[in-house]
C-alpha cells in the first residue's frame, strides 16, 4: 500500500506534468478567446455545471478583479428566467469537460439565437459544446489523478490554470495595473499591502511643522502637541529643510534654549512621495530604524506625515 504523503506527492506530480502539457499546446485559439473577451461591449458570462461550474465561478471572479466585468451564471437557473442576464453584448464562456452538460443546452441554444460569442473549454472536440461554440479551448485528455478516470481532478486543475491564463492575458492587454487592482481590493491583507501612503497619512494642521526661525521653545512646544516625537523645518517653498528629532534634541542638550530650529536640525531627511505604497514606507522605517516619515506632494512639498504605527493599524506588514 502506498503511504498518504507517496499518493499526494502523485496527485501534485502528476497535476504539473498535466499543467506543462496543456501549456505547450495553446494556440491561435487562446488567442481568439482573448480577443473575444477583449471586444466584449457587455460582460463577460462564465457558467458551468457541477466541478465545472465550481472553477467557472472562480474565473468570473478573477476576471471581474482583473478589469473584465464579469459573473457567472448557473446554467439549470438559466433554463428558468436567468437568461435574461446574458445580453447581446456580453461574451459566453461556457466550460464542460465531457462537453455534454444537457444543462448547458439551453444557454448554448440562447447564444446561437442571438449571436453572442461562445467560449468554450472542454476536453472533447467531438462534444456538442465545442460543434457549437465559437471558440473552442482544449483540454488535453490526461486522465485524473485519481487513478480511476472518475474523480475531477487534473482536468478542473487545467481547467481553473486556462481560465486564470485567459484572466492576466485579458488583464495585461487591458493595461490593467496595481493601482486599478486595489480599486477593486480595498479590504483584507491584499488591500492593505495595495494602500498608497496618501490614504493612511496625517495631513494638514496634524503635521508638526515649524519655520526655520523658530525659538527653540516653540519646536519643544509643537513636538508636545503633535505627538509624534518629531518636527519639519519647512522654507517659504513649502519644502523640507530638515527635520527635529529626539536625537537632535539630545545632541544640543547644554544650549538647546538659546537656538532656533535650523541650527538644531538635520538637514535633507529622508521623504516619501505620497503616490508612493505604504508598503514601500514601512520598508524605509524599518530600514532606517526611524518611526515618521515625512510625505510629499506637489513640487515636493511636505504633504503629511505617517508615522509606523499607522502602517501597523492598516494591516501593512
Amino acid at each position: 500500500m502506498s503511504s498518504h504523503l507517496d499518493i499526494a506527492r502523485r496527485v501534485i506530480a502528476q497535476e504539473a506534468e498535466a499543467l506543462g502539457v496543456m501549456a505547450q499546446g495553446l494556440g491561435d485559439s487562446f488567442e481568439a478567446a482573448v480577443d473575444a473577451i477583449l471586444g466584449a461591449k457587455g460582460r463577460v458570462i462564465v457558467s458551468g455545471m457541477g466541478k465545472s461550474g465550481h472553477i467557472a465561478r472562480k474565473i468570473a471572479a478573477t476576471l471581474a478583479s482583473t478589469g473584465s466585468p464579469a459573473h457567472f451564471v448557473h446554467p439549470a437557473e438559466a433554463s428558468h428566467g436567468d437568461l435574461g442576464m446574458v445580453t447581446r453584448a456580453d461574451v459566453v464562456v461556457a466550460l464542460s469537460n465531457s462537453g455534454e452538460a444537457p444543462e448547458l443546452a439551453h444557454l448554448l441554444a440562447y447564444t446561437r439565437r442571438f449571436r453572442i460569442p461562445l467560449v468554450a473549454i472542454t476536453s472533447r472536440a467531438e462534444g456538442t459544446l465545442a460543434k457549437q461554440s465559437d471558440i473552442t479551448l482544449m483540454i488535453p485528455q490526461l486522465g485524473e489523478a485519481c487513478g480511476y478516470g472518475v474523480v475531477p481532478t487534473t482536468s478542473t486543475t487545467m481547467t481553473l490554470a486556462l481560465g486564470d491564463a485567459l484572466a492576466i492575458a485579458v488583464m495585461k492587454a487591458r493595461d490593467f495595473t496595481p493601482e486599478n487592482f486595489r480599486e477593486f481590493h480595498p479590504g483584507g491583507k491584499l488591500g492593505a499591502q495595495l494602500s498608497r501612503v496618501s490614504d493612511l497619512m496625517h495631513a494638514g494642521d496634524a503635521v508638526p511643522l515649524v519655520g526655520p526661525q523658530t525659538p527653540m521653545s516653540d519646536v519643544l512646544l509643537t513636538i508636545s502637541q503633535k505627538g509624534f516625537g518629531v518636527v519639519g523645518i519647512t522654507g517659504s517653498d513649502g519644502r523640507l529643510d530638515g527635520i527635529i528629532t529626539d536625537g537632535d534634541l539630545r545632541r544640543n542638550m547644554a544650549t538647546l534654549l538659546d537656538q532656533t530650529a535650523q541650527d538644531v536640525m538635520t538637514q535633507k531627511p529622508r521623504t516619501l512621495a505620497e503616490t508612493a505604497l505604504a508598503e514601500e514606507a514601512l520598508a524605509i522605517m524599518n530600514a532606517s530604524k526611524i518611526t515618521c516619515l515625512f510625505i510629499t506632494g506637489a513640487k515636493g512639498r511636505v504633504a503629511g506625515i505617517l508615522h509606523i504605527h499607522d502602517c501597523l493599524r492598516a494591516g501593512v506588514v
